[in-house]
């Protein structure tokens, strides 16, 4: 699902849209699932807006166990990519996160025209067990 609205507190012409883009079949390769993000973004965008919130959720999420067959007698989607994900993912693991980004996130960095307002961002520990403080008494 892709959303995007302007301010609620701003006098300016209000605007909120979403849109769910399904995937044709469950796929973890991130080229995929950004092609699908910015497909519904362009579907949704209304030039003229100052966009205040923007954001992509995945839904339906499970394991890449769980499949689903189907008869399907269309063209394959491509190749697996699943080696180069886990290779992406393995070096952003090793070397930093953001060490390797697909190319629709910039090369900036910093230098970036635009980039999220992250000052208050929640702190690694609501979603990582190695980071949860403990407490001894």
């Amino acid at each position: 699902m892709v959303f995007i609205r302007t301010s609620p507190f701003r006098k300016d012409p209000q605007y909120s849209r979403s849109t769910t883009v399904p995937l044709r079949r469950p796929s973890a390769d991130t080229a995929v699932i950004i092609a699908a993000a910015l497909a519904g973004l362009r579907s949704i965008y209304q030039p003229g807006f100052k966009l205040a919130k923007a954001g992509v959720m995945l839904l339906d999420l499970q394991s890449d166990t769980v499949q689903q067959g189907e008869l399907d007698f269309q063209d394959d989607d491509g190749p697996d990519r699943g080696k180069l994900m886990s290779a992406l993912d393995g070096l952003n693991q090793k070397y930093g996160r953001d060490t390797v980004l697909m190319a629709s996130a910039g090369l900036a960095g910093d230098r970036r025209t635009w980039s999220m307002k992250q000052e208050r961002r929640t702190p690694g520990y609501t979603t990582c067990w190695n980071d949860i403080p403990v407490a001894r008494a």
